[in-house]
């Protein structure tokens, strides 16, 4: 926080208001609920609880996932009229946030005409946008009545798209992009936004259904070490794309390594890395030591060790990592603007150069990443006498 309080001391920088941080800090953990929770849910939950041996506890976690969805509904519904509120304050002229948010004002946004040149108007691009995130946000409210839950499975895949419509049509330009630098900037800016709440929103959601252990059997260890194991493949798919498009953004942003510690922008930035690093780290300890112990103790059918760890040390790591994520999305609002333009640099430009380095650092990421994959499975096969010691 010390490093944001410099940041928004550093000339050329302007920190924003504190409306603004809330408000995009709120949009973003509205977002990972609803994207998040959907594609965790999708590729991870219900795939396993298919699978599980013992109704009861498939039972017990889907309607604990019905109701953080319910719940992950709510907060996306208001913090989408607080984004929205937020994207009226900050246009023309501006205006006082609280003047914002009457609804007249933010119909007079919507309905404003195009601008000149402009192909649609950025108040009807946004209007879309919210009709979406209303359906999205509605359709996830729904499961709180009971008879709705019956149909868990379809509405989270109904949500699935229309939560990623929410972000990818906020994202369509109002005109057309000048040149190839800024159609890789739209794409990859929703690469980071949609694999980084992924991550996220899929933590909180394992989390939660966590806390449900009082309600499972002796046995769900059997479960969760299925949930734990799916969810750590789309982990990683994420760490990745979170890592490859975040890279690109760095470069199209900070122009020199000093820039990092010169600008406002560049510190913010050094706050949201060390915190995202600080999520690897996690995840690493999952990857390297939580998961091989699980492996080990499920060929060992040692019931209470595997369920011990998968419902009580594989969540108090996981919890860490939901509030590291947390930190990263209160860090967003703070990435305004560039650390190029404060410190009077040039613009980034593209060139064959750097196409080959982004493709050689997306090939090394990839082996990294399937190395990681290899490597923790050789730990998981390791014989060790103590191999579901608690």
């Amino acid at each position: 926080m010390n490093s944001l309080l410099l940041a928004a001391n550093t000339a050329g920088y302007a920190a924003p208001p504190l409306w603004r941080v809330l408000t995009k800090t709120g949009y973003f953990i509205g977002l990972a609920g609803a994207i998040g929770t959907a594609v965790t849910y999708a590729t991870t939950v219900r795939p396993a609880l298919r699978s599980a041996a013992d109704d009861g506890d498939a039972a017990a976690l889907r309607t604990r996932s019905a109701l953080h969805i319910a719940c992950a509904g709510v907060v996306l519904l208001i913090a989408g009229y607080f984004q929205l509120a937020g994207r009226v304050a900050r246009s023309g002229k501006g205006m006082p946030f609280g003047d914002a948010l009457a609804p007249g004002r933010i119909g007079d946004y919507l309905g404003a005409p195009a601008a000149k040149g402009a192909w649609i108007a950025q108040g009807a691009v946004h209007l879309v946008q919210n009709v979406v995130l209303a359906a999205t946000a509605a359709a996830m409210i729904a499961l709180f009545a009971p008879a709705v839950r019956r149909h868990l499975d379809r509405i989270a895949l109904a949500v699935l798209p229309l939560s990623l419509a929410v972000t990818l049509t906020a994202a369509v330009p109002t005109t057309a992009p000048a040149d190839l630098d800024r159609w890789f900037d739209l794409v990859l800016d929703q690469i980071h936004i949609v694999s980084g709440t992924v991550w996220l929103g899929g933590l909180a959601l394992l989390v939660s259904l966590a806390g449900a252990r009082g309600r499972l059997g002796d046995g769900a260890g059997l479960l969760w070490a299925d949930i734990w194991r799916r969810f750590s493949l789309v982990a990683m798919t994420c760490v990745g794309a979170v890592a490859l498009s975040g890279l690109w953004l760095t470069w199209k942003h900070v122009g020199t390594v000093s820039q990092l510690w010169t600008t406002g922008y560049g510190i913010a930035l050094l706050v949201k890395a060390a915190l995202v690093l600080g999520l690897v780290a996690a995840g690493a300890v999952n990857q390297f030591w939580l998961m091989p112990r699980i492996a080990r103790a499920r060929r060992a059918d040692a019931a209470a060790p595997l369920l011990h760890l998968t419902l009580r040390h594989f969540p108090a790591v996981v919890w860490g990592e939901v509030v590291l994520g947390v930190g990263v999305l209160v860090v967003l609002p703070f990435l305004a603007g560039s650390a190029r333009s404060e410190a009077g640099s040039a613009k980034a430009v593209c060139s064959g150069s750097v196409f080959a380095a982004g493709a050689a650092l997306a090939l090394a990421l990839g082996v990294s990443l399937y190395a990681t994959a290899k490597a923790s499975d050789a730990l998981s096969r390791r014989p060790s006498p103590a191999a579901v010691a608690v």
